[in-house]
């Protein structure tokens, strides 16, 4: 499963992003968890772009080929840690 996040937005409006690839063998048996964390953030996402807050940041999620939306302060429980974790393990 590849797992690709992109962060717009914020005060200084600086892009971020970072890509996970959990068929690559590194991630091991917490792939499982990964596909699971995934499954459940894309499925409270928007598919098109939320309006989101002045200078809050806006996410576009792409699972293996789907793409879905979400900005904060409305992220799910699962979309901010599968953010927090592509963002800080992604490349």
């Amino acid at each position: 499963m590849r797992i690709h996040i992109r962060r717009t937005g914020g005060f200084a409006g600086i892009a971020r992003q970072a890509e996970i690839d959990t068929a690559d063998g590194a991630l091991g048996a917490e792939a499982t968890d990964w596909h699971a964390l995934a499954d459940r953030a894309m499925a409270a996402a928007h598919t098109a772009p939320p309006p989101g807050v002045p200078d809050g940041f806006r996410y576009t999620l792409t699972v293996d080929g789907r793409t879905a939306y979400c900005a904060d302060p409305d992220l799910t429980d699962d979309q901010r840690e599968l953010i927090t974790r592509v963002l800080k393990e992604g490349a």
